[in-house]
C-alpha cells in the first residue's frame, strides 16, 4: 500500500505541476509581442487508440467517437476454426470530448464480459513558437468491472463482493511527434486489483509501455506496440503483449487492421492476461473501426 500511496502522490503532483506550468504559460503568453504566435503539434497519432492502448489523442469538444474494436481467435488454431475466424471477441465503446482537454469514455466487451469506463486529461501539448513544449502529456485513468457469474470463475464457495469485480488502471501517455512521419509514445502504468488469484500474484502492478507511428502515406501508417511487466508481479502464466498494425484513414473513419498475441481490449485484458506466444503463432487477427459525430459546434467552445 505504501508503494501505491507514493504512486498516486506522484501523479497528482506531476498534475498540479502542470497545471501551475500551463498557467503561467498563459500569463506570459499576454506579454508577449502580438507578432509572436504558438504553433501546436496536431496528428501525433491517427485516432485515440494506437493499438491496445489509449494514444494522447481524443475527440474534439462537443465530439462523440463510436469505436468498434473486434478480434478473432488464435491463427493457428487450424483450418476447421478456419484459422481463428470461427472465434471473436468485440468491443462496442464511446467517447466524448467535454472540453479541448478533458474527454471521457464507456464500453464494453465480450471477453469476461467486462464493462469499462475511463476519463483521460491532456496536461501538455507539443508546441513551438511562444510557447516550447518537446512533448504531449495525458493522464489517463480507468475502472474495468468483470461481470461473469460467480460459478463461471470457480470462486462460488466463497464471499464475494462487488467490489471484488474492480480494476483500477492509470497511465501515464508521454508522446512526441519527431517529424511529419514518425511519432513515438512511452506510457507509465500503475494497476491495482482489488481481487487476484493466488497470494503469490500482487494487487499492485507496475508496467511501462512504447508505442510509435510511422507513416507511409498521408492515410496509411503502420503501428507498434509493447509493454513490459515484471513477471514477479504475476503468478499464472502470462506474456507480454505484442501488437503490430496498420492505420488507414478513408474520411471520418479511421480502420485500424492489427495483429496481436492479446485478445483482450481493456486494459487489465491486454496487460496482464496475455498468454499468446507469437513464436507459436499465438496471433490474433483484429481490426478497430472509429467514426466520429458532431453533437456540437466548435464554435460554442473556446481553444
Amino acid at each position: 500500500m505504501n508503494r501505491m500511496k507514493k504512486i498516486i502522490i506522484f501523479l497528482f503532483a506531476v498534475v498540479a505541476f502542470s497545471w501551475q506550468v500551463n498557467g503561467q504559460d498563459d500569463l506570459l503568453d499576454l506579454l508577449n509581442d502580438e507578432g509572436t504566435t504558438t504553433d501546436y503539434t496536431y496528428a501525433t497519432f491517427k485516432t485515440t487508440r494506437i493499438i491496445n492502448s489509449h494514444s494522447v489523442e481524443q475527440p474534439a469538444p462537443g465530439v462523440l467517437l463510436l469505436l468498434i474494436q473486434h478480434r478473432f481467435g488464435r491463427l493457428n488454431s487450424g483450418s476447421y476454426e478456419l484459422f481463428g475466424l470461427d472465434q471473436a471477441t468485440i468491443r462496442l465503446g464511446l467517447e466524448y470530448g467535454i472540453t479541448d482537454r478533458l474527454s471521457v469514455g464507456i464500453g464494453r466487451s465480450s471477453y469476461e464480459k467486462t464493462y469499462d469506463g475511463f476519463v483521460k486529461y491532456k496536461i501538455l501539448r507539443q508546441s513551438s513558437g511562444a510557447r516550447k513544449n518537446p512533448i504531449s502529456l495525458s493522464y489517463y485513468g480507468s475502472v474495468n468491472l468483470n461481470s461473469l457469474k460467480w460459478s463461471d470463475q470457480g470462486v462460488e464457495d466463497r464471499n464475494n463482493y462487488f467490489s471484488s469485480r474492480l480494476t483500477y488502471t492509470q497511465m501515464l501517455l508521454i508522446a512526441r511527434k519527431i517529424n511529419s512521419n514518425i511519432s513515438i509514445q512511452v506510457m507509465p502504468t500503475y494497476m491495482h486489483k482489488n481481487l487476484v488469484p493466488t497470494n503469490d500474484d500482487a494487487n499492485d502492478i507496475l508496467s511501462v509501455g512504447v508505442g510509435g507511428r510511422v507513416k507511409l502515406t498521408n492515410r496509411m501508417s503502420v503501428n507498434a506496440e509493447y509493454f513490459y511487466t515484471p513477471t514477479n508481479q504475476i503468478s499464472y502464466d502470462f506474456q507480454q503483449p505484442l501488437s503490430i498494425g496498420f492505420d488507414i484513414e478513408t474520411g471520418g473513419h479511421v480502420f485500424q487492421l492489427h495483429f496481436s498475441n492479446t485478445q483482450a481490449f481493456f486494459d487489465r485484458g491486454y496487460l496482464t492476461e496475455s498468454t499468446g506466444k507469437w513464436s507459436k503463432g499465438d496471433i490474433y487477427f483484429g481490426f478497430n473501426i472509429s467514426r466520429v459525430f458532431t453533437l456540437k459546434k466548435p464554435e460554442t467552445f473556446k481553444n
